[in-house]
């Protein structure tokens, strides 16, 4: 198991780990999950940025949907959440435990098993509104696992609710959001930049604002407010 240091503001520093030997019994591929994606160290630092839409995390209640290695999760807890609950698929959960101990947020961050689609697995996780914040990261590659994500998600928003997912944009992007929008979410783009990474030519990363069907009479204007 391997570890990085994340600077995430000049004066907040995260730890994590991540798992190098933990592959799908069916398809024998490592789990992509199993470590530190580019897009959750885009959406952590979105997230401790002054941007014009950025989200006040003081005292409120966040899910981290997909969260892999937990980073944005984590950040949301050290920018001042009150409660974090950081979900996965199981084998994916002791990557997780470790990340929350390393770091010293065990008093207000759990870890759940989540399986997008499931609704006795969501029905572990709490009602319909108990979570202020939704944070996701780079959760948009496959168009049908993207259609049990929307599921997922509407057992989970209540009204205001804000659902926020940072992503690489990639060919098929848009098909995943399309997807979600099928479903009756809309879909606002809160950032996008051209980001250099150590040892890459540059990709275009984007924070989206999802919202929710339940939403739907909002004004825009207002739930970015």
């Amino acid at each position: 198991m391997g570890f990085r240091e994340i600077e995430v503001t000049p004066n907040q520093k995260l730890t994590v780990h991540e798992l190098e030997d933990v592959y799908d019994s069916v398809t024998g591929h490592a789990f992509t999950g199993s470590w530190l994606w580019n897009s959750a160290l885009f959406l952590s630092r979105w997230l401790a940025s002054s941007h014009p839409h950025h989200i006040d995390l003081q005292g409120k209640k966040v899910l981290e949907l997909g969260a892999g290695v937990g980073l944005p999760g984590l950040a949301a807890a050290r920018l001042g959440a009150s409660r974090v609950v950081l979900t996965d698929i199981a084998p994916l959960l002791p990557v997780l435990l470790r990340n929350v101990e390393v770091n010293g947020l065990g008093d207000r961050v759990e870890v759940k098993e989540l399986s997008w689609g499931s609704d006795e697995s969501l029905s572990r996780i709490g009602g319909s509104g108990e979570f202020d914040v939704v944070l996701m990261s780079d959760v948009f590659f496959d168009q049908e696992e993207v259609a049990k994500l929307g599921r997922t998600l509407k057992g989970l928003c209540g009204k205001g609710t804000r659902v926020v997912a940072g992503c690489e944009v990639r060919c098929w992007t848009g098909e995943c959001l399309n997807e979600l929008a099928s479903q009756g979410f809309g879909v606002v783009e809160l950032a996008s930049e051209v980001h250099r990474w150590e040892g890459d030519d540059g990709c275009v990363f984007a924070v989206y604002q999802l919202v929710p069907p339940n939403e739907e009479s909002c004004h825009v204007e207002d739930m970015l407010a």
